[in-house]
């Protein structure tokens, strides 16, 4: 378009020269979006595509397309504007419009013509059918006040006493939430990552002025009445006979200090659906002050089979005969992790060992793609046929390598990695139901850096076991596609209308 001819406008009749002007107006205008857009289209390519350098993790590349989608949005509706009313566009056509649950309720507006008389006189018209379409409309959070009254009744005619019924049981007696405000907080902070201190200015500018200090005492509050559901969840996710397990950084002031100090939430997780497994998927946080190991072996007390995980060597004490409450644990390491290693080196020297180790777990990925969601025994027999050749050779590519590179070299260090899980990376061949790798916890324990990302840090040690408890509820609520709050708001009820633990199950 840059190269288009100059039209001399003075060769053009002038009644004809302000269309003319008009046209090339408009060419202008579409000139300078095209340009726009491509440059946000090559933003975006970089993003993707870019050196390892400059890429950005999960966290900033939403932030990163949320914007640049935006501004692409924004140059295309000013197209859009530029060029005129027209039939619908093609961006309209190929936005994503979303699905609108049959759930959310309806609000009718019906739009009926000026007059229904029919322009050659015949009288009125008569409806034959319509046109519907709908929007999703969003009306922002209302906060409302409960007002419970109680009557009080007497006789006339004696003196036997009056009659009021007994006032509603509230989780917080005396207190200002409801059940669902309580919920609310912990659904903001624990599953959409608003600390505390930002929701008191959300309500704030609604007029609700509720101190941070205030919002953490019903937070504190919940968490020791949801403490027996949570334990119970963890009882029940130990029946099972394989799990995941891995842990993450929780930062918790340490006020003696004036700074923060590394504490650990460890994530217990059950998740059978890539195998049809019956029991549902859950996962408990337990909060520790530390990465021990003896941590681990406190937290699985009481279960026996086969462990998910990585290859972090405080869970080494687990499979020994001396492991403290119960037998010795099988161990599954992860082929991801694995693969990660590899990657490192290839990425930063674009190693032809590496390259060779990374096509080869290609394979083993490619037959796990092809059968997830079968049952146990299929998933075996796929293993024992496809899998297990490739592994074996994978084996032997390892100890070649193993003795050819020097163990000082970072390549050297990635493949003695592997060396030493190798027996745990062999697991997955041995039983249906062990996953190649230990992502499904990795994906429940990602929302937890998001709350530490917008927290900063727990307050104390015991804040970090309140972020724990609540945050296994929320995770194992969304994890079984149940709305976390109804699930929150419904369960504090039950708790303050007297639910009896015997029946928590």
């Amino acid at each position: 378009m840059s190269g288009a001819p100059t039209i001399d406008l003075s060769i053009i009749p002038e009644s004809q020269r302000a269309a003319v002007l008009a046209v090339l107006r408009e060419r202008d205008a579409l000139r300078e979006t095209n340009r726009r857009l491509e440059h946000l289209i090559a933003e975006l390519n970089q993003v993707v595509h870019g050196k390892r350098s400059e890429k950005l993790n999960d966290d900033e590349r939403q932030l990163a397309f949320e914007d640049l989608e935006t501004a692409v949005a924004e140059a295309e509706t000013r197209q859009d504007a530029e060029v005129g009313p027209r039939t619908p566009s093609r961006r309209a056509a190929r936005r994503n419009r979303g699905h609108l649950p049959e759930s959310l309720p309806r609000v009718e507006q019906v739009i009926k013509p000026d007059s229904l008389l029919c322009p050659c006189g015949c009288g009125e018209m008569h409806r034959i059918g319509e046109d519907r379409t709908e929007r999703l409309d969003i009306v922002p959070a209302q906060l409302r006040v409960i007002v419970t009254v109680r009557p009080k009744y007497a006789c006339r005619r004696c003196a036997e006493g009056v009659t009021q019924a007994p006032a509603p049981a509230h989780l917080i007696e005396g207190g200002l939430p409801t059940e669902g405000a309580l919920a609310h907080v912990l659904v903001s902070k624990y599953a959409d990552h608003l600390p505390l201190y930002r929701q008191s200015q959300i309500l704030a500018r609604a007029g609700i002025e509720l101190h941070r200090s205030t919002l953490a005492d019903w937070v504190g509050t919940a968490a020791f009445h949801l403490g027996p559901v949570v334990d119970r969840l963890a009882e029940h996710l130990k029946t099972s006979t394989k799990l995941f397990m891995d842990e993450t950084t929780a930062p918790v002031l340490d006020p003696g200090r004036g700074r923060t100090k590394t504490g650990y939430l460890w994530a217990l997780a059950r998740d059978d659906r890539s195998w049809g497994g019956g029991d549902p998927p859950g996962v408990v946080f337990t909060y520790a002050p530390d990465r021990a190991g003896d941590n681990a072996e406190r937290i699985l007390q009481g279960f026996d089979g086969i462990l998910q995980l990585d290859g972090y060597t405080g869970y080494n004490r687990l499979t020994r005969p001396s492991r403290t409450g119960g037998a010795p644990i099988t161990v599954a390491h992860c082929w991801a992790h694995a693969r990660r290693k590899l990657k490192e080196i290839f990425d930063r020297d674009g190693s032809e060992i590496a390259a060779e180790g990374l096509r080869q777990i290609a394979e083993l990925y490619r037959i796990e793609a092809e059968i997830r969601g079968m049952g146990s025994g299929q998933r075996l027999s796929a293993r024992q046929a496809r899998s297990a050749p490739l592994v074996a050779a994978f084996g032997e590519w390892l100890q070649l390598q193993y003795r050819r590179v020097s163990l000082k070299s970072r390549l050297g260090e990635k493949l003695a990695y592997i060396h030493r899980h190798w027996n745990g990376l062999q697991t997955f061949l041995h039983d249906g139901r062990v996953e190649i790798d230990s992502n499904n916890v990795e994906n429940l324990i990602r929302p937890i850096a998001l709350t530490r990302k917008n927290a900063l840090f727990a307050g104390h040690d015991e804040g970090g076991r309140s972020w724990a408890g609540i945050a296994s509820l929320i995770a194992t609520a969304k994890v079984n596609r149940v709305e976390p709050f109804a699930y929150l708001k419904a369960t504090l009820e039950a708790v303050a209308a007297g639910y009896p633990q015997a029946h928590i199950d």
